[in-house]
């Protein structure tokens, strides 16, 4: 697969292909031109001798410093090693890869002034598997990812390191700057004026794991309709909360889609069919308002997904260069070209939907630990089912300790913090308000990590109240589960069979963990539900 990046059409999906599946980039041809141009508009400004932020001024505070014509060069390669900061755990190569192609897209939009061969350069980095070494923390997501886009481009320099792919089963190398390049035939590189603020000023670490999030946040939202409506089924809850009625006067978008995919997972259910006209009058919330609590998280990812396609496809750093004609106020520039400082590099419009993307996560994985403590809680269990799904209780414990960890993994979400509202003035007080977007963009990925567990074994938990559902009814015949229901038990235990003695239950869930990354899962039921409707 190969992603042709314009500045203009950059899409979550797209990210997704070339950090996790190694899509090729190349560069759509009217981005280039529009590179050159942009460039020609820099060299320009540069030539005129006036005074313009981030092209021949110092940088935060010391704006006010002039730096001389000789002193240009140095100037843009020292604001890369100094910003190089970060600290904490290394990014892996996913988040690198989407950081990276992240960047490279907003460079091409054609407003940062950089060097066609700078981004030839990043392009050649990623097609050929040399990842720069970027730690994760450091960043406060104004004046946009500094500390890990100055990691990232610290290898362009033949500087820093970087990890190199190895051929077929071979690990990666991890290998200076210098040498990493060489690898694929590339010099180090100078930096001419504005290139160092442009590779470093932006929110493409946010954005790129905002993105990688938004794959993976919607793809767990839809799994968690199947192991909602697995439980709904093996607890023998009614399907009728999922009525177009009900949902038809309260019309959220993200509501009408869970209801409507617990009735497609659902159909043709033999079991819901056995047990409609019993005398429960109405279940727990965690079942009956699945449609809403799920719809609700749908939501939240649509409002992150907005967010995430323009901000994939916007010129965030700072200052950005324009045709003349094309600004009121020419701050400073020539007939030709105009500099405008700014503040797009703010992570502001990233991170508080990041924040309310992370907070619908715990609730997602609440309730799915709540479903999950309804399978196995002999409190609250249904008489088919065993005591914690055990197939000898007492002696043994099943499942129980599956719903240990996700109270625990629930907990260490609700104990993350909203980062995006914090503050800490820095700079010498010239960047006083920050969005800290960052790291409100890695706690959603951890909110995905901890969820995905949890749902995982909540469709682990289903799967093994499923071998007992027959027996609630009075018949000698075999009662099917839905059309999506069946498929998702038939996936699942080509990877868990069924529990019949205690054994590592880490394995089980991480079995299914697996199917629900690899999308096997949605693709199971995909398949099951459009071959039902052909």
């Amino acid at each position: 697969m190969t992603v042709v990046l314009d500045g203009e059409t950059l899409s979550p999906e797209d990210v997704v292909a070339v950090a996790r599946n190694d899509a090729r980039i190349e560069i759509a041809d009217a981005a280039r031109e529009r590179v050159r141009e942009s460039r020609q508009r820099v060299e320009d400004v540069v030539d005129s001798g006036d005074p313009v932020y981030g092209l021949n001024t110092g940088f935060g505070e010391l704006v006010d410093e002039r730096i001389p014509p000789s002193e240009l060069e140095r100037l843009q390669v020292n604001l890369i090693r100094s910003h190089a900061a970060g600290a904490g755990r290394e990014l892996d190569r996913e988040e690198v890869r989407a950081m990276m192609v992240a960047r490279i897209n907003a460079l091409v939009k054609g407003y940062s002034g950089i060097r066609e061969t700078v981004v030839d350069a990043l392009v050649r980095l990623c097609n050929e598997g040399v990842h720069p070494v970027v730690k994760s923390r450091g960043s406060l997501g104004a004046s946009g990812d500094l500390a890990p886009l100055a990691h990232m481009s610290l290898v362009l320099l033949g500087e820093g390191e970087a990890l190199v792919d190895g051929d077929g089963e071979s690990s990666p190398r991890r290998l200076s700057g210098d040498k990493a390049l060489a690898e694929i035939g590339l010099e180090p590189l100078s930096l001419a004026p504005k290139e160092g603020l442009a590779l470093i000023n932006g929110t493409q670490l946010t954005v790129g794991l905002a993105a990688l999030a938004v794959v993976d946040g919607e793809r767990l939202v839809r799994a968690a309709d199947a192991a909602g409506a697995l439980t709904t089924e093996t607890t023998l809850a009614t399907t009728a909360t999922s009525d177009p009625a009900l949902h038809e006067v309260r019309p959220h978008d993200g509501q009408l889609a869970s209801a409507r995919a617990i009735r497609r997972l659902t159909a043709d259910s033999e079991i819901v069919e056995a047990h409609r006209n019993c005398d429960r009058v109405q279940d727990a919330y965690s079942l009956r308002c699945l449609p809403q609590v799920h719809g609700a998280v749908r939501d939240a990812f649509d409002h992150l997904r907005d967010a995430v396609e323009t901000e994939l496809n916007s010129a965030t750093d700072n200052p950005l260069v324009f045709a003349a004609d094309r600004v009121d106020d020419r701050a400073s520039g020539t007939d030709r070209a105009a500099v405008l400082s700014g503040g797009n590099f703010h992570g502001a419009p990233l991170a508080l939907r990041l924040e309310y993307a992370r907070l619908a996560l715990v609730d997602l994985a609440a309730i799915a630990e709540r479903r999950m403590d309804r399978l196995l809680n002999p409190n609250l269990q249904e008489p088919h089912l065993p005591p914690f799904l055990a197939a000898d209780s007492g002696v043994e414990s099943g499942y129980m300790i599956a719903q240990y960890t996700a109270a625990s993994l629930v907990n260490e979400l609700r104990s993350l913090g909203a980062a995006s509202t914090d503050n800490t003035p820095v700079s010498g007080g010239q960047e006083d308000h920050v969005s800290m977007s960052s790291q409100a963009a890695l706690n959603t990925r951890t909110a995905i990590e901890n969820a995905t567990w949890i749902v995982a074994a909540e469709l682990v938990c289903g799967a093994q109240a499923a071998e007992y559902v027959q027996t609630a009814f009075e018949t000698d015949d075999t009662l099917s589960l839905g059309v999506g229901t069946t498929a998702v038990y038939d996936l699942i235990r080509e990877v868990v069979p069924p529990l019949s003695g205690d054994r590592p239950v880490h394995r089980d869930v991480e079995g299914v963990v697996e199917l629900l990354e690899d999308g096997l899962l949605d693709d199971a039921v995909t398949r099951a539900i459009e071959e039902e409707t052909q």
